[in-house]
Formats: structure tokens, sequence, C-alpha cells
């Protein structure tokens, strides 16, 4: 079967694009490479080639954060990221730019469950370097 298309990157719907957008910028050095009117952002790897996979973030009025480890109103969904250092150093970093801690954390000493500003479940996972 012939392949009709490529992977370009994963939407996150929020009720502030803009905030959301510039809180994984921060995570991880991505540029931003589309805005659209306050609606939708989409940052990625390198702004000079956005064929790159990214993540873009949308405007959802009335917006339920996830609740996790809890599925009352599911995640359906997370973003993995790996630690450039070890993951105390990673999750203190994530705590400054606006991140929480997870509660429930299932395996601490091989990822860290953290929530985004907007509620949203990501993990900072040890590297296969570090392992």
């Amino acid at each position: 079967m012939p392949v009709v298309s490529h992977f370009i990157g994963a939407v996150i719907d929020c009720p502030d694009p803009r905030k959301l957008a510039a809180f994984y910028q921060a995570l991880t050095g991505w540029a931003v490479i589309y805005e659209d009117d306050d609606e939708a952002v989409a940052i990625g790897p390198d702004a000079d080639d956005p064929s790159r996979p990214g993540i873009g973030f949308q405007r959802v009025e009335g917006y339920t954060a996830p609740l996790w480890p809890g599925q009352e109103v599911p995640q359906q969904a997370h973003l993995d990221f790996f630690a450039d250092d070890d993951l105390d150093t990673a999750e203190a970093a994530a705590l400054v730019l606006g991140a929480t801690t997870a509660a429930h954390q299932p395996q601490p000493d091989r990822w860290r469950v953290m929530l985004d500003p907007a509620g949203h479940p990501f993990c900072l996972c040890v590297s296969p370097e570090q392992s």
C-alpha cells in the first residue's frame, strides 16, 4: 500500500494556546513555527523546517483539564520527553517553568509524571544514555 501522508505532530487542546506553547518552548528549546490569531500555535525543533514533527496547541472554550491517574476526565494521550540531566534536575526545571509534579508516581526512578500549566500529564524520562 502506498504511503499517503506523514506525521507532522500532535495537537493539544487547552484554554490558552500561547501560554501553553510558551511552557513547552521553554521545556524543549523549540521555536514557534505557526500562529493563528491566538487560536492556535505550533512549535517545533526547527523554525526553518516546519515539516519536522512538532506540537500544536489549540484553544477550546470550556476546556476541562484531564484528571490523572483517575479517569473521570481521561487524559487520552500524554507526551514523553527524555531528561537532558538527571530526573531530579529535570523535574526542578519543569517546576520553575510552571509544571506541577503529579501526586501519583508509578516508577519515579524511571520517569516523573508532571502536569503542564493546563493540567495535561507529561513524563520526564531517563534517557537511554542514563540507563
